[in-house]
């Protein structure tokens, strides 16, 4: 196995940088950072910084508390280290890393965001941050993440967001976004709070409405918790036992990533990882007792975890796979009696939790810089839940056939509400232009098997090529796809994938990252003088003065 793989599971015990404290409703998550713990070498994580292995566990640990602890209302984020709550990206890391690992490490910190700002909406998980020492860049975005922002006023506290007057960069996680959009600071204010690199003190940042509320340090722990327990009487999250994340079953070689569900073949040569889906099994747990019973082992939550797994893997480790192509097999009507579970059962904790974390993994794929391809073959299950995989496609290819074991197509409730993307539309309504007309006709459609014809007709496939020419049309597409500019694609597909309104969520991943990838690139923050080469040097950076 490659030393240098990046595995992103995880478990509490194995926790270099958070703790978890459980009392009654309220789970604390303290930072509290080892600064000899990075996940690469050549720098230390000084003053509370991070790195992506602090983010690992920061999402392991999210999720255990979603689903290992449904008792929990409220997480409050605070930090283990005095005067010091969190000082945001660690800076040499991203002096010394790539372009592509600095992409990746702030996407997947912005899925985490806003993962935390999608439980408070979906699963009635409030969050709030206890702002207990400076609090700069990262560290206020993670704060901007939460429901609520708390602040202790010790007169030496700030909050601030750096990155512009001190690194020549963005905040790469939101920051800009959430001020505006979220906290609706006035716009001027905005401007002037980042690029003011020592931040701001607790009563103008109440003024600002860059936090919430402040007390004195004598004051600070009680003002966490009345807010903590103003939030939890917030939430509808019912308590009771939860369910175990017992290890992942994976096996991983040169040529794979192999799971229960889900196999990633991975050909480096042709540049292309082929994923196949298998759906759930005729006699899976249905009812809510027999799915408590399952856990982890119930098929939509051990697909989702699965999946969730592979596509971070490869997003990480196998950068020049450009292409992903997602096949599937199993039995759609046990797919689509999955789905009418999921919907009978919808009010239930454990299944709202799973149906959350199904639209966040598919939200993985939506934003992921990969060509996305769908083969809809004999012996497909691309039905209900598992169509949205082939809806996130760039492009589907599904066989026209009139043997016995043609492929299928089936829809559900699940594609029409329950699994939304970032813009908070259904897959079917983007790929429509929130058109209703071609939507209404594919609900329409509902608990119908779906030939190629069919398909095609409701506009649920692309192209649907005969037996004779499949095997050629699918090799001179994904020939054609694989030999064109990666860049180019990144920004073609993003362009593409979110048509009609914008969120934030889509402002975030659309027009900061765009502008991110651009200024991670340019000599005035990553040339020998750029101002991320010379942080803490003592050197000044010099910058190209030309606005372009």
């Amino acid at each position: 196995m490659n030393p240098n793989l990046v595995t992103y599971d995880t478990d509490p015990s194995r926790y270099a940088h958070w703790k978890i404290e459980f009392t009654g409703e309220i789970a604390t998550l303290i930072l509290d950072i080892q600064e000899d713990r990075g996940i690469r070498p050549g720098y230390k994580l000084k003053l509370n910084s991070y790195d992506l292995g602090v983010d690992i566990e920061l999402h392991d640990a999210l999720q255990r508390i979603r689903f290992e602890h449904p008792e929990v209302k409220t997480v409050v984020l605070t930090s283990g280290k005095p005067r010091m709550f969190c000082s945001g990206a660690n800076i040499y890391m991203l002096g010394l890393s790539s372009h592509a690992w600095k992409v990746n490490f702030c996407k997947f910190t912005n899925e985490t965001r806003n993962g935390i700002e999608e439980s408070s909406r979906s699963s009635g998980l409030k969050f709030l941050a206890a702002v207990n020492g400076a609090c700069a860049g990262g560290g206020y975005e993670v704060a901007l993440a939460c429901d609520e922002i708390v602040m202790v006023d010790d007169r030496s506290t700030t909050v601030s967001l750096p990155e512009v007057p001190l690194l020549g960069v963005l905040p790469g996680t939101g920051g800009l976004t959430r001020l505006v959009d979220k906290r609706r600071v006035r716009r001027d204010l905005a401007d002037v709070f980042s690029t003011t690199s020592e931040g701001v003190r607790a009563e103008r940042a109440r003024q600002w409405k860059l936090i919430d509320d402040h007390a004195k340090p004598q004051q600070f722990a009680q003002m966490v918790e009345s807010h903590a327990q103003q939030l939890a009487s917030l939430s509808d999250r019912p308590g009771g036992a939860g369910v175990a994340l017992t290890p992942l079953a994976r096996r991983i070689d040169e040529q794979a990533y192999h799971y229960e569900t889900v196999e990633v073949a991975i050909d480096r040569a042709r540049r292309i990882a082929d994923f196949t889906l298998t759906g759930p099994q005729a006699d899976e747990a249905r009812s809510v007792e027999a799915i408590h019973q399952a856990g982890a082992q119930w098929w939509p939550l051990k697909f989702a975890r699965e999946l969730d797994d592979a596509i971070l893997m490869l997003r990480t480790n196998d950068l020049e796979v450009g292409t992903w192509v997602f096949r599937s097999r199993g039995d759609a009507a046990a797919m689509l009696a999955m789905d009418a579970a999921l919907a009978d059962h919808a009010s239930d904790w454990l299944v709202r939790e799973t149906v959350n974390f199904l639209r966040r993994v598919l939200r993985r794929i939506d934003v992921s810089s990969r060509s996305i391809f769908a083969l809809i073959e004999p012996g497909a299950c691309f039905a209900g839940t598992l169509l949205e995989v082939a809806l996130a496609a760039d492009r589907s290819y599904m066989l026209d056939s009139n043997e016995e074991d043609a492929p299928r197509l089936a829809l559900s409730a699940m594609n029409f509400g329950p699994l939304t993307m970032n813009n908070d539309l259904t897959r079917l309504a983007t790929r429509f232009a929130e058109d209703a007309e071609p939507v209404a006709a594919a609900r329409a459609a509902v608990g119908k098997t779906l030939g190629a014809a069919a398909a095609a007709e409701l506009g649920l496939v692309t192209f649907t090529p005969d037996a004779l020419d499949w095997d050629d049309e699918i090799r001179i597409a994904l020939e054609e796809r694989t030999s064109l500019s990666p860049d180019a694609l990144t920004g073609m597909e993003a362009n593409l994938r979110f048509a009609g309104r914008e969120t934030m969520d889509t402002r975030v991943f659309g027009r900061l990252t765009a502008w991110q990838n651009w200024i991670f690139q340019r000599p005035n923050a990553v040339g020998e003088r750029g101002a991320l080469k010379v942080y803490g040097s003592g050197n000044k950076s010099q910058f190209n003065w030309e606005r372009v």
